[in-house]
């Protein structure tokens, strides 16, 4: 599922090919993709221009101004698990699960909006309805101060990779950048925040930073759908440390690489490196793996 570096990167993708770049027409394919009408969708980003492009955790912006004093809308961009989008010559085929196209200026070039599962979405927003989704979402996981960050682990139960992977929370992160800003912590995952020594939360702060800045400048990671909107994979797969090693040796220190289940999502952890706690919390959904 895209996190915050492939969405950052398509949102880079969109700010270097699209801005100033006029919709020209608009085919909605599949509906169910579209938040409200599929007519008032298309009417409303006909004849717009794409005139700035913003992020906040999994969530992609895009400002659509028009002539005559009107009003900025919003295209607001939720990839979702499978979701693809790329800016692709129009005499290119049309791959199946392409449920989008948006013309752009002279005809020549079309956004594409694909999407396997169609669990993604795209809504047209007025300002006010995109302060109100982006308000409901925590501090952005590259953008949260250490005081923040700090404060929104104090007193916290539950486990911490459930905690960093909660948008209201702190939004961006979820199973593969959290998994490796943990190790890059020496934290283990059933570990609970508010129990988390204040060395060790700033320790977590940095490797997220950390993290996330090496995948965003490898274009993010790419096990099978996501790409960038060039259509390009990313290339941080070869840099993952733990995420989906199960059973490998860890490269800090060659202990093999261990799988849980917390809260029905697969975590992967080092257990030397990170230990378990003697207080931890309680592990919730099917149990893949009874050594800790």
């Amino acid at each position: 599922m895209p996190e915050l570096p492939e969405v950052e990167t398509v949102a880079q993708g969109l700010r270097q090919r699209a801005l100033g770049r006029r919709i020209a027409a608009v085919e909605v394919r599949h509906a169910s993709v579209i938040g409200g009408s599929p007519e008032g969708f298309a009417s409303t980003l006909v004849g717009r221009t794409l005139a700035n492009v913003s992020r906040k955790g999994k969530a992609i912006a895009v400002e659509l101004s028009a002539e005559g004093g009107i009003a900025p809308h919003f295209l607001l961009v939720r990839l979702g698990m499978t979701g693809q989008l790329t800016v692709t010559p129009r005499e290119a085929p049309i791959e199946p699960h392409t449920h989008v196209i948006m013309t752009l200026d002279d005809g020549r070039e079309e956004l594409r909006f694909r999407d396997i599962r169609r669990f993604g979405k795209l809504r047209c927003l007025t300002s006010q309805e995109l302060e109100k989704v982006f308000g409901a979402l925590g501090p952005d996981a590259q953008r949260v101060t250490e005081l923040e960050f700090l404060a929104a682990m104090r007193g916290r139960k539950g486990a911490i990779k459930s905690w960093l992977m909660n948008q209201n929370l702190v939004s961006g992160l979820g199973n593969i950048y959290a998994d490796e800003a943990l190790f890059e912590a020496r934290i283990h995952p059933l570990s609970q925040p508010g129990r988390v020594s204040p060395h060790k939360a700033r320790l977590l702060f940095r490797a997220i930073r950390k993290v996330l800045g090496r995948a965003v400048k490898l274009g993010g990671t790419t096990f099978s759908d996501y790409l960038n909107l060039e259509g390009r994979p990313g290339a941080f797969l070869k840099k993952l440390r733990v995420y989906q090693h199960t059973g490998e040796p860890c490269r800090r220190c060659g202990q093999a690489i261990r799988r849980i289940i917390i809260a029905g999502r697969s975590s992967h952890f080092c257990p030397r490196c990170q230990v378990r706690p003697r207080v931890t919390a309680k592990m919730r959904g099917p149990r893949k793996s009874s050594s800790l």
